[in-house]
């Protein structure tokens, strides 16, 4: 699966945000955190061509930070591999990142198992008194699916790269995902606890050929940094995480933008 893809500044993230109005943070910072959903691939990230992380692996999520606005050049490289010895996996440049922004932004599987960059605004608006919102996302290399809580159906038909949001009332939910209009489950059940008030985003990743599928869970808080807590991965949230977000950041919002300045070179031996 190795190769490069360079994508060249041109647009704000701010723009390409896949679902729902933006959410504020507080003065001009973006709150990002960054979800890894590329199966077998860690990578190690640079920022102006200075490491900012290493071992960054499947499954993981980032914890969120609140990052100024500003203009970057980042690059991604497979783990183990530096700027003096290989060609960066994804390398973005002069990536314009916003302001007032609350972001989750992931690597991911498009429906025909390739690998790509995407960027998701995550909704702060609050609900009632009770409730809960509930997000379900589809970023697996697989068909459609039919997302159900306690066995009900929540999300019917649902396409990668698609997004459901829901106000469903707080409490505890088993999740599971099946092939849409039928009853072949193929990822979970998983307990989920829908926290009041807060917005919990359920992520449907991974590739059904591999029979590889899992689901990841984050919870955004309203007006509030999110906490990201993987649900049945391996790997713990990273820390120190600003050279990752800012690398996928850059290209998952300028790849979403527009692929007129994208390429992909021959896979390396």
């Amino acid at each position: 699966m190795k190769g490069t893809i360079v994508i060249s500044a041109g647009a704000a993230l701010a723009l390409v945000a896949l679902g729902g109005a933006p959410a504020l943070a507080a003065g001009d910072d973006s709150t990002v955190s960054v979800l890894h959903m590329i199966p077998g691939i860690t990578v190690d990230a640079y920022i102006d061509g200075e490491e900012a992380i290493t071992d960054f692996e499947p499954g993981e999520l980032t914890d969120p930070i609140q990052l100024a606005p500003g203009v970057y050049d980042v690059q991604l490289y497979y783990d183990g591999e530096t700027p003096d010895t290989a060609e960066p996996a994804v390398e973005a440049l002069g990536v314009e990142v916003p302001a007032g922004q609350n972001l989750t932004i992931t690597g991911n599987l498009t429906a025909d198992d390739q690998p790509t960059l995407s960027v998701f605004s995550n909704s702060t608006e609050p609900v009632a008194a009770g409730q809960a919102r509930l997000t379900v996302r589809h970023l697996a290399a697989a068909p459609a699916v039919d997302v159900r809580a306690d066995g009900a159906v929540i999300a019917g038909s649902l396409t990668n790269p698609d997004e459901a949001l829901l106000e469903v009332p707080a409490g505890a939910v088993s999740v599971d995902v099946v092939l849409a209009g039928t009853d072949d489950v193929v990822i979970g059940p998983v307990d989920v606890e829908l926290a009041e008030g807060a917005n919990t985003i359920v992520t449907a990743w991974g590739n059904a050929r591999q029979e590889s599928l899992q689901l990841a869970v984050q919870v955004v808080d309203a007006h509030t940094p999110p906490s990201g807590v993987p649900s049945g991965l391996g790997g713990a949230g990273a820390q120190g995480a600003l050279g990752v977000m800012l690398a996928v950041a850059g290209a998952l919002g300028l790849a979403a933008v527009s692929a007129r300045a994208s390429r992909v070179r021959a896979a390396r031996p």
